[in-house]
């Protein structure tokens, strides 16, 4: 018969195996000297984004990450980490975890994976960063516009210019 620790950690370990197949991002973080409260308040501000933190056992997360493929991260886990799982807009999760940051200097940014991809702290930095999702949308869209307005103004103008040319063709001829 299995003790409860160790079906505690494979229970842990599936669960985090499981989360990193749903999400599209992962964050690992430092949360030395964070309350309790604290931590609610964080998980509760990451729902709302789609995001969930999952505090675990360091072997546990090195375990579970060397076995999904992200060596990179193992480095990362050290002390009191925790690792937040973003199944939405990992830029929304990103956002929340700044702000977090700001007002509670404790939580640190170490390291992080965009669909496999390795994030480092200055590159979840600029993500949380971005403008909204809209607002870069509505500056695509300006970008692509613009061209369009010069040309038309260009093809306009030309036609302005033949029209006023006929207009003074027009008033010598009648004078």
């Amino acid at each position: 018969m299995k003790k409860i620790s160790a079906i505690f950690k494979e229970n842990s370990e599936s669960r985090i195996k499981n989360s990193l197949k749903d999400s599209s991002s992962v964050f690992i973080i430092k949360c030395l000297g964070l309350s309790s409260p604290d931590l609610t308040t964080l998980r509760q501000s990451l729902k709302s984004v789609r995001a969930n933190l999952f505090i675990v056992k360091n072997t546990i997360a090195r375990r579970a990450l060397k076995d999904f493929g992200l060596q990179d991260s193992l480095k990362f886990i050290e002390g009191s980490c925790g690792l937040i799982f973003a199944q939405g807009e990992p830029v929304n999760a990103c956002k929340v975890l700044y702000g977090f940051s700001k007002e509670h200097g404790q939580l640190r940014f170490e390291a992080g994976f965009l669909e496999k991809r390795f994030l480092a702290k200055n590159d979840i930095e600029a993500l949380a960063k971005l403008p909204p999702k809209e607002v870069l949308r509505a500056k695509v869209v300006m970008c692509l516009k613009s061209p369009l307005f010069g040309l038309a103004g260009v093809l306009k103008g030309n036609l302005r210019k033949l029209v006023y040319c006929l207009e003074q063709i027009k008033l010598k001829k009648t004078s």
